[in-house]
């Protein structure tokens, strides 16, 4: 089932994020029904924090490892690249640069080496060690977009955990004040979740002028859930001068978040975090995220 906007789900019913009603996916409109892998490879084999590392990602079809899959562009990138720390306690959003064998590179920087373009682009460091989770988000030409989780291990001593299990609906970044606000509901899964979210700078709500499009879009959100990892990643819009988010989620449980948006040609990362209760009866849903799924 899709809707107007072409975001596609597995049940009927209606959109969670332009509430259109769906209509069954024409046969053409599927894509092809290989099924995707990421092939991982760090150089060297151990990762160790504060040394340098080359991190390589290879989109594969299972069945057919050797053929070529090329990446359509979304939100102006082949592949997004979400590193967080098992705690959620450190995230990075990246992009890895595609290389003639078909792989796409991370290099990762030892520790004292500087960011060659600022954070954003294709470098990362890690500084502590112990487990990460890398989630590979691309969308195959012809295919539909996939998000490929990846474990992380990494060496050396890893950072005191300083993150609370209680959700967390205000937060600061830059001088920038954000709130989520859920018009007094409860957010569910299974159920479709409307956020409003508004940021203020000097008491001040910033309209949509004053934030700059930022990889195709106003704003992004990604969130992981902690316990399960589950991964959304959605792009709130204005509607008039309101910051908009809707989703579905798939799994109750505490969701950490990251509100990654630009101003002055600078982004600004702010994390908050979201508690989503078992939906009615008990039953989980259908995730969503503004990439036709995962």
């Amino acid at each position: 089932m899709n809707c107007e906007k072409g975001k596609t789900y597995d049940q009927p019913g209606t959109c969670p994020v332009c509430n259109m009603n769906l209509e069954p996916v024409k046969a053409e409109e599927t894509g092809n029904t290989a099924e995707y892998f990421t092939d991982f490879v760090a150089t060297p084999q151990q990762l160790e924090a504060g040394k340098p590392a080359l991190l390589s990602f290879t989109p594969r079809i299972k069945g057919n490892e050797s053929a070529a899959v090329p990446l359509d562009l979304v939100h102006e990138k082949k592949m997004h690249l979400i590193l967080v720390s098992d705690d959620l306690s450190w995230f990075d959003h990246i992009h890895p640069e595609y290389q003639a064998n078909g792989a796409y590179e991370i290099k990762v920087l030892g520790k004292g080496e500087n960011f060659t373009n600022g954070r954003g682009h294709s470098e990362t460091r890690f500084d502590a060690g112990g487990k990460y989770w890398a989630f590979a988000d691309f969308k195959p030409s012809g295919g539909l977009n996939q998000v490929n989780k990846i474990e992380l291990n990494v060496a050396g001593t890893p950072a005191k955990a300083s993150v609370s299990d209680q959700p967390k609906m205000a937060t600061t970044v830059d001088g920038y004040a954000i709130k989520f606000d859920t018009h007094g509901g409860t957010i569910a899964s299974g159920s479709p979740a409307h956020l409003h979210i508004d940021i203020t700078e000097k008491g001040q709500r910033l309209t949509p002028d004053k934030i700059e499009n930022y990889l195709g879009a106003k704003a992004h959100v990604i969130l992981v859930e902690a316990t399960t990892k589950e991964f959304v990643h959605v792009h709130p819009e204005f509607v008039g001068d309101e910051l908009e988010m809707n989703t579905t989620f798939a799994k109750p449980g505490t969701y950490r978040g990251w509100l990654q948006f630009q101003t002055k040609g600078k982004v600004h990362t702010a994390d908050f975090a979201l508690k989503v209760d078992m939906g009615k009866d008990g039953h989980e849903g259908h995730g969503h995220d503004d990439h036709s799924g995962h």
